[in-house]
C-alpha cells in the first residue's frame, strides 16, 4: 500500500467518515480552509495510489475510499515500527509503555493481554538459539 502524506489523510478521514463525496462537499468538510486545486491534487494522488475510487455521476465525480481504514492504519503502524523501533513490535509497546501515563488499570490490561499471548506462544519456537539472539538484539536496540 502506497504511503499517505498528512493531507491525503485528512481526505481519507472524511472519506471514512462520511462515505462518497463530491469534492466540494470534501471541501466543505475538509478541516481546515484548502483551496479547489488542492484537494483535486490529493483526490487525483489518492486514485493513482489506489486508495480512492471514483465514478462519474452526470457531470461530477463522485470519491469513496477504497482503502480500509485498519488497512491504512497496520500499513502505517509497520512504517513506524520499520522506521524507529529496528523492526521490532516489542521495542514500539516498550516505547509506548515508557513515554505515556498508564493508568494502574490500563498496566494490568496489558499484563492480561501479553500473559494470554505467552500462553498461546509454542514453546519449541522460544528454544531456537537464533529466535533467542534476534529478541536479544531487539532489547538493545530500542528508541
Amino acid at each position: 500500500m502506497a504511503r499517505l502524506t498528512a493531507g491525503e489523510l485528512k481526505v481519507m478521514r472524511l472519506l471514512w467518515q462520511y462515505g462518497e463525496l463530491k469534492p466540494a462537499k470534501l471541501q466543505e468538510l475538509y478541516p481546515e480552509p484548502i483551496k479547489n486545486p488542492a484537494l483535486r491534487s490529493y483526490l487525483t494522488i489518492l486514485v493513482d495510489k489506489g486508495h480512492v475510487v471514483r465514478r462519474k455521476v452526470g457531470k461530477a465525480f463522485l470519491y469513496r475510499a477504497k482503502t480500509p481504514p485498519q488497512r491504512a492504519f497496520s500499513t502505517m503502524l509497520g512504517e513506524i515500527v520499520n522506521t524507529f523501533c529496528a523492526g521490532s513490535v516489542e521495542n514500539l509497546v516498550m516505547a509506548l509503555v515508557q513515554k505515556e501515563k498508564l493508568s494502574k488499570e490500563d498496566l494490568l490490561q496489558l499484563k492480561q493481554l501479553a500473559d494470554d499471548s505467552a500462553a498461546a506462544v509454542v514453546p519449541s519456537s522460544e528454544s531456537s538459539p537464533t529466535k533467542k539472539r534476534t529478541r536479544e538484539k531487539r532489547h538493545d536496540s530500542r528508541p
